[in-house]
């Protein structure tokens, strides 16, 4: 019994061992999450979405704009990332957030507020309502993209699925599976609609507090147990690693990891598993250099411009107006666009 029981320690010890030598090997736990995420899916329901829409009788195979096997389980299953419902918000004076956190920042009939990514890189979807419009404000850690929408009466949760390595949404009112860096549905009884976005800005709390010292900021009492001032990727968002398969990375000329502003508006046609519309993208070293570019746009004329206080790039029409746009990691425009 005695020989038993110290094999079967030695077993655990050396297990143990091979263990932290892989979590070590990939640089730390969160790495070693994200390199060995498809284990994960032992332990969460990765069926669910299709599920939901087998159940409304709409068959996904038949009500979809993407390739099914294109959809990958991302490791949580649906809601194993939890949207923010009823966010609540701090003051400049009260949020614990430094004035170098990065933050999305909207503004909707003269309302401001302002997304840390302290909370966004846990929750993804923050569904909320700004100057008396709902908007869903959704963020995808592992391509840097950001979209605001206007959510209508319903609510968007995060699926657990990604296309292309990037976030895919879902409406909870009818389970639409939504491909978040094209704001379009794929999957599901709304497939082919366009969201209707709302500008944002990537920029820091310090910028944003400068030109909005009265925003609102969403507060860390979100419901959830989550280290805010931890990062939960690792090296992802400063390495080259890209840990989804993504297509049409021959054609991209910039490392994985440079970030760049996109701005894009759909069309009707309804091509299979691609964009169809008018799409430009914007490398925010060479714009930080050039400092504006006026170039054509969707049978138009528009301005990109490189905004010093907030360092990051600006779309906009001739008049002013800011264009809805979203920056990413470089792999993200050739991939979809």
């Amino acid at each position: 019994m005695k020989i038993l029981t110290r094999l079967a320690i030695a077993a655990i010890l050396t297990i143990a061992i091979a263990f932290g030598g892989l979590v070590t090997h990939a640089g730390g736990w969160d790495n070693f999450k994200l390199r060995y995420f498809f284990l994960t899916k032992y332990f969460n329901d990765q069926n669910k979405e299709l599920d939901d829409l087998h159940k409304q009788n709409k068959n996904p195979l038949e009500n979809a704009r993407i390739k099914l096997d294109d959809l990958l389980d991302g490791g949580p299953g649906k809601d194993g990332i939890p949207s923010i419902d009823n966010p609540s918000f701090d003051t400049a004076k009260t949020t614990p957030f430094k004035s170098d956190e990065t933050v999305i920042g909207v503004v909707v009939n003269g309302e401001v507020k302002v997304y840390p990514f302290g909370i966004m890189n846990w929750h993804e979807i923050v569904n909320d309502t700004v100057g008396g419009i709902n908007v869903a404000v959704s963020y995808c850690p592992l391509c840097d993209t950001i979209v605001a929408f206007q959510r209508g009466g319903s609510t968007f949760g995060v699926s657990g699925k990604l296309y292309q390595s990037c976030l895919i949404m879902y409406d909870r009112a009818n389970d639409t599976l939504y491909a978040q860096p094209w704001a379009l549905g794929v999957v599901g009884p709304r497939t082919n609609l366009s969201l209707a976005k709302v500008p944002t800005v990537k920029t820091t709390l310090g910028a944003w507090l400068k030109k909005y010292p009265n925003s609102k900021i969403l507060s860390t009492k979100t419901g959830h147990n989550r280290d805010y001032q931890r990062y939960p990727y690792g090296t992802y968002y400063t390495d080259n690693q890209i840990i989804f398969p993504v297509r049409n990375q021959d054609s991209r000329k910039l490392p994985p990891k440079a970030i760049v502003t996109y701005v894009w508006e759909a069309d009707n046609q309804k091509p299979n598993n691609r964009f169809s519309g008018a799409s430009l993208q914007f490398s925010h070293q060479e714009m930080a250099k050039v400092g504006t570019k006026l170039v054509d746009f969707n049978d138009r004329q528009i301005r990109a411009r490189w905004d010093k206080e907030f360092e990051t790039v600006i779309v906009e029409e001739l008049d002013g107006k800011q264009i809805p746009s979203s920056t990413a990691f470089a792999f993200v425009y050739p991939a979809f666009f």
